[in-house]
């Protein structure tokens, strides 16, 4: 698998303050020292989130599954371009291994996942190139490739999308693939923009909170812990902290917020650049 951020955003950070200039007046980003535009952008991530649309990131994303890409275009704010298995040849047998089925050996014996795994894969593979020699159009013979094969694609995503999927796809809910695919894209944005981090957090650190608290919180059988020097239950995530369940308080605030007679707004006045 790798990841090559393709195009980018130039002085992105420069922009989105200037967004901000946009709605608030005060200095524009040219007229701020470093400093200060990284002080002002500290006060958007605490904002409404529409300027980081404004920031656009093109990665090539190569030696992934066709089963990750399936999930990454569900993501229906990017923008796609695939490699095409309609007009190519492929090889079955490069198809993407999943970690459990690797290694193929191991202490001397063939694991036995990566036995079947390979034995499969060799006779699509032979079939596939079978019907090919006898006449079967590419896009026709394509149908009995695993859905494992090797894809490439190109994905352009603003950072608000980014940001989004950033919560839910570094989870260790998401398949190994896709954190991983997800991890290098992060990597390649916070080379060029680092300012950019406390965007790209995954729900827990983001917010405080577990985006999947049913399976995260759900607690394993007879299993313990040892966090610092409390031993505690075991969690089937193992980022799960009991403090994340909020049930109790968002059900009170819940009344709390409907009960109310009147409707509480805020009174914003811009000053320098910031509402107060």
């Amino acid at each position: 698998m790798k990841v090559t951020l393709k195009r980018y955003t130039p002085d992105a950070l420069e922009l989105l303050v200037d967004t901000k200039t946009t709605r608030m007046r005060g200095k524009t980003a040219a007229e701020m020292s470093e400093a200060e535009r990284y002080e002002h952008f500290k006060y958007m991530l605490d904002t409404i989130k529409s300027p980081f649309e404004f920031v656009d990131y093109i990665f090539h994303i190569e030696g992934v599954s066709k089963n990750f890409t399936h999930q990454l275009v569900r993501t229906r704010t990017g923008a796609y371009q695939q490699e095409t298995s309609r007009a190519l040849e492929v090889d079955a047998m490069d198809s993407v291994i999943p970690d459990a089925f690797n290694p193929l050996i191991k202490d001397g014996a063939v694991t036995p996942f990566a036995e079947v795994f390979h034995d499969a894969l060799a006779d699509i593979d032979a079939s596939y190139q079978k019907l090919i020699a006898m006449g079967a159009e590419l896009q026709d013979a394509r149908s009995i490739l695993p859905t494992n094969m090797p894809t490439a694609i190109d994905a352009k995503f603003n950072l608000r999308t980014l940001s989004d999927m950033a919560k839910v796809r570094l989870c260790a809910r998401t398949q190994g693939e896709y954190q991983k695919a997800f991890r290098l894209m992060r990597e390649e944005v916070l080379k060029v923009h680092p300012w950019a981090d406390p965007l790209l957090q995954v729900a827990c650190v983001a917010t405080g909170q577990c985006a999947f608290p049913r399976w995260g919180g759900k607690l394993q059988d007879d299993g313990k812990r040892l966090d610092g020097d409390h031993i505690g239950p075991t969690y089937q995530c193992p980022h799960y902290r009991p403090w994340m369940d909020l049930s109790l308080e968002k059900e009170s605030l819940r009344l709390s917020f409907w009960s109310a007679d009147a409707i509480a707004q805020a009174n914003p006045v811009a000053k320098n650049g910031r509402s107060m």
